[in-house]
């Protein structure tokens, strides 16, 4: 019975002892929402609803726009309205079904249209076919899914979706952010959903704990603030990953590289080389770090590290590592710099960070240096020397007092690829350097480009038309690719290939 309930109030009623009489609902197109006065025997949450519902329309008022009246916002209180009667009226075994959850999606639908039904006919609304079936897939997706959300998780199109608040949300499609018409219903709405994503993980957010890291059952990583911190209301930033593992050749198909760029990839990752990733925000490092892990050999054991768990390998012999946060008391936090040196200690043939942000990169660089080659990792750095400028200062933030050459030294040594990938203005994704790590000249670290992307132009549809090219010139771990038994010609890095 009590889980039954919990599922029922994901839209943020309650069950009361004593079901109050539903006000008169009157038709669909009526020019004013009746105004509604909360009885002392209703929920907490009901109260709440209904005075933000007023302060809204009073905001709206003072800012000289009509008064929220639109279609959408009687479509919502409809929607509640539904919620209520369902929980005030179900049977034991409709019960019964609600608590299978997922699996008994049709049947809850069932349910739900059943109840819609009820209300529609004695609330004298007048729906469309179609609104009636939007209806219940809003209901359903309260009850089973992130409500509001799960229609834009369900876009494959979508690549990203920012919640600021509970009235604005943007989305990512084709690298282009725009504003949807997804509205939450208040704060506590919101705040219903991220408590549906966190508690599956065993995390929370409040006020002593105001900002968290997640992950969705699909990988999305999953960023959440809320205020005090976050002035405009709880803020979601949902980063979705493609429901298909992509392969080399998609990101070639996508113009992510070109297929010279991929074979000499894969030969890398199969001779063992240690593999830096480089790039800004949203430049598509996890998606590439996702495809070169593909490389590696089905016979290895892979150890995976990161904060949320996202990387989705394909081989067998995979063992993931996620960090963990400090309890209420301030206590149990396991960081990426424990996960690292607990994974030296697990056999792994290649370890894989997810991202390197402070001291870790110290314990990832000894691990690199001590026999643990093919490593992968990312890193946020604009430009290959600009990473190295980063990692020193990561190594630095370990607390260990080492001299500068000390530093640089240890990451020459380690690092043998650099892959620079950015986000073009048109929103694309493009590896725009692959640059070897040749060694140490002096006090400075030696780079040679191999690869770049050359832009050529802007078209009219602000689209950028460039070319991949070879820099001629042949790396220095070539011998590696023959131990390896790797057959590479050199023809293959002949100047100005594309």
């Amino acid at each position: 019975m009590a889980r039954s309930l919990s599922l029922l109030e994901r839209l943020g009623g309650k069950k009361e002892e004593k079901p109050q009489p539903m006000p008169e609902r009157s038709h669909l197109s009526k020019p004013e929402a009746p105004k509604h006065t909360p009885s002392p025997s209703e929920s907490y949450t009901e109260k709440q609803i209904q005075q933000e519902r007023e302060a809204a329309v009073e905001a709206s008022a003072f800012a000289g726009r009509r008064a929220s009246t639109s279609k959408s916002d009687v479509m919502q209180e409809l929607k509640l309205a539904v919620h209520r009667r369902i929980v005030d009226e179900m049977t034991p075994e409709e019960q019964a079904v609600l608590v299978r959850g997922e699996e008994a999606r049709d049947q809850i639908k069932n349910i739900i249209s059943v109840y819609s039904n009820r209300e529609l006919a004695e609330g004298a609304y007048t729906l469309s076919r179609g609104e009636r079936i939007q209806l219940v897939d809003d209901i359903s997706n309260e009850l089973l899914g992130l409500g509001p959300l799960e229609p834009l998780l369900q876009n494959d199109s979508i690549t990203e979706i920012m919640v600021n608040g509970p009235r604005q949300i943007f989305i990512e499609q084709k690298g282009k952010l725009k504003l949807t018409d997804v509205r939450f219903y208040d704060n506590a709405h919101l705040m219903n959903v991220i408590e549906r994503i966190l508690t599956p993980l065993g995390r929370r957010v409040d006020e002593s704990s105001p900002l968290v890291d997640a992950r969705l059952a699909d990988g999305s990583r999953v960023n959440i603030i809320i205020p005090p911190l976050s002035l405009v209301g709880p803020a979601v930033t949902i980063r979705k990953f493609s429901k298909k593992a992509l392969s080399i050749h998609d990101l070639v198909n996508f113009g992510t590289l070109s297929d010279d760029m991929g074979k000499f990839l894969d030969c890398c990752v199969k001779a063992r080389l240690n593999i830096l990733v480089s790039g800004g925000t949203g430049s598509g490092k996890t998606t590439t770090l996702n495809v070169l892990s593909s490389f590696i050999p089905e016979t290895d054991r892979i150890v995976t590290i990161e904060d949320a768990a996202e990387l989705r390998l394909q081989q067998t012999h995979v063992v993931t590592l996620e960090s963990r946060p400090a309890n209420l008391e301030g206590h149990g936090a396991i960081t990426i710099r424990d996960l690292v040196k607990n994974a030296l200690r697990m056999r792994p043939d290649r370890i894989i960070v997810g991202e390197v942000r402070a001291g870790e990169a110290l314990d990832m660089l000894q691990a690199m240096n001590t026999g643990h080659d093919g490593s992968l990792t990312t890193a946020h750095a604009n430009t290959p020397r600009d990473v190295l400028s980063r990692l020193e200062t990561m190594v630095l933030m370990a607390g260990m007092e080492l001299p500068v050459r000390a530093v640089r030294t240890q990451v020459s040594s380690a690092i043998d690829l650099i892959l620079q990938q950015s986000r073009i203005r048109d929103g694309s994704r493009k590896i725009t350097y692959i640059t070897e790590v040749q060694g140490m000249e002096g006090d400075t670290i030696i780079l040679q480009d191999l690869f770049r992307y050359v832009q050529d132009y802007i078209d009219e549809r602000g689209k950028s038309v460039g070319h991949y090219e070879s820099m001629g010139l042949m790396p220095n771990f070539m011998d590696k690719f023959q131990m390896n038994g790797i057959d590479l010609p050199p023809s293959f890095f002949q100047s100005g290939r594309r």
